[in-house]
């Protein structure tokens, strides 16, 4: 319904968490031979072992996460002598540039879910084949810094009279891929090239956009000239409708969405590409690698699409205090942070009007394709640890985002192997670690590029919202014996220094 959407955006906007997609493999483990998923963002990367990961192992590679320039903290208020309980950016007892100081021009949330429904690899026709069927989901948010100058300095007589939105982005997408792949040697023990078709089977996709919106203090009502969109694809999908007001010509102004008969909203293809090239000829220990991955579209059907009311008055934003409960205070007088939010999700209802546009047409999306760029060099005084640096780009204006990314890795045992390592990009810096146990039989993995340091009750990082968790399960059996041939050079490159 519209009112979910609403709600959707405001709470990325105000708590800056929530469930994600973006899909954004482990960048921490790219350069750990023993784990069962680097083909994920290397194609070329060949597994140590066959293995298997089935629907019973739910935990097969589980991997979600959050990334973004604002934290739950910069939203959210301690209240009273003791902090609590809790209060929103909109109460009048937050500092209008405490608040401000601490946005950028674009706040920006990207969230990612990715699961495999099924999953194995297998040595084969010359290299080393993979097959998964894996559920994807990624939502991106781009919120500009004079929403929240609006929101919060408008609403006390204290700014301008008049305020510019621009650039306010939400995109999502959510879909299944059936991924084949295939990773050879072409020049053996240099050169290894690999390759994925993926037949992709859309289920939702959302991309709505604010290009500009001009906001005017009135005689007593802002003034409103908006130019923005909702186009959207979901089988069954169609907008509900408001009742006119007495006086309004216009009976299109959409009030919710009703879904009938969900299924497929679209079908695409991707292929993702990728190479490793080990550099031993010209510097001992150096290898080079590099990867495009998600390239492809998505034909979208059954969209609907709404435009932004031209023109239009807001009454504005009212502001929710907090009250401690006491004897003297009736519990129906607390306005508890659940509270709060509600009342700023009614007010942002009557700021964003929406009027149904009667499309029903097909529309074509691409993927937000990555390209990874990696070194790895092995320490010649102690051949089991190697440093290595990952560049990632993603692209997906506006969302476009980079990330460098240096890791020790150690592997002291051939059924054990760690990685620390740290990134610095779009979103800051962060901590990552790998652990995985890889013996005959069975592969085991606990992972994150961004170690979380401080959350609040709730489990939410403070401070940036960056946050990402992968483990998985997975039956393994046989050797790849080009892992093997492999083993067998490093040991022999060991025993000659």
């Amino acid at each position: 319904m519209r009112r979910f959407n609403i709600r959707l955006l405001l709470t990325l906007c105000v708590l800056a968490f929530g469930s994600n997609a973006m899909a954004q493999y482990l960048r921490s483990g790219y350069f750990l031979d023993g784990m069962t998923y680097r083909h994920q963002i290397n194609p070329a990367f060949m597994g140590e072992s066959n293995y298997v990961n089935m629907p019973l192992f739910v935990l097969g590679n589980f991997n979600v996460g959050l990334q973004g320039n604002i934290g739950v903290n910069d939203f959210l208020y301690k209240y009273g002598q003791n902090g609590y309980p809790l209060t929103t950016f909109m109460n009048p007892m937050v500092d209008r540039d405490e608040f401000l100081n601490n946005l950028h021009d674009m706040n920006h949330l990207n969230m990612n879910l990715n699961m495999p429904i099924i999953s194995f690899g297998f040595q084969k026709w010359g290299g080393f084949n993979t097959f998964g069927v894996n559920l994807r989901t990624d939502a991106h948010v781009n919120l500009p810094y004079g929403l929240f100058d609006f929101m919060k300095t408008g609403m006390i007589g204290e700014g301008s009279s008049h305020y510019e939105v621009d650039d306010l982005t939400v995109r999502a997408n959510s879909y299944v891929e059936v991924a084949l792949g295939h990773a050879r040697e072409v020049i053996e023990d240099r050169l290894t090239v690999g390759a994925k078709v993926k037949f992709l089977l859309g289920a939702a996709n959302v991309d709505a956009r604010i290009d500009n919106m001009d906001i005017t203090m009135g005689q007593d009502q802002w003034l409103i000239k908006a130019d923005g969109y909702v186009d959207g694809s979901l089988k069954g999908a169609y907008f509900t409708h408001k009742e006119p007001e007495e006086g309004d010509t216009r009976c299109d102004e959409v009030d919710g969405i009703e879904v009938e008969s969900p299924g497929l909203g679209g079908f695409g293809l991707a292929f993702d590409l990728g190479a490793e090239y080990k550099m031993d000829d010209f510097v001992e220990g150096l290898s080079l690698s590099a990867s495009l991955t998600d390239l492809g579209f998505i034909r979208w059907n059954n969209g609907i699409s709404a435009r932004m009311g031209s023109e239009y008055t807001f009454n504005g934003f009212e502001h929710p205090v907090v009250i401690d409960p006491d004897e003297n205070n009736p519990a129906d007088q607390l306005g508890d942070i659940d509270n709060q939010i509600e009342q700023i999700g009614d007010d942002l209802e009557e700021f964003i009007k929406l009027y149904d546009d009667g499309a029903k047409t097909s529309r074509t999306t691409k993927l937000a394709a990555t390209m990874n760029i990696g070194a790895e060099y092995e320490f010649p005084f102690y051949r089991k640890l190697t440093f290595g640096f990952l560049s990632s780009t993603y692209f997906n204006k506006p969302f476009t985002w980079t990330e460098a990314r240096f890791s020790a890795n150690v592997s002291p045992v051939k059924w054990f192997e760690a990685a620390v390592t740290y990134g610095v990009g779009t979103f800051g810096s962060s901590l990552g670690w790998v652990l995985n146990f890889h013996p005959n039989g069975f592969n085991v993995f606990i992972a994150s590029d961004c170690m979380i340091t401080k959350v609040t009750p709730q489990y939410v990082p403070v401070g940036n919202a960056n946050m990402n968790l992968n483990i998985g399960f997975n039956i393994t059996w046989g050797k790849n014996k080009y892992a093997k041939a492999h083993a067998k050079a490093h040991d022999t490159a060991i025993a000659h220094y």
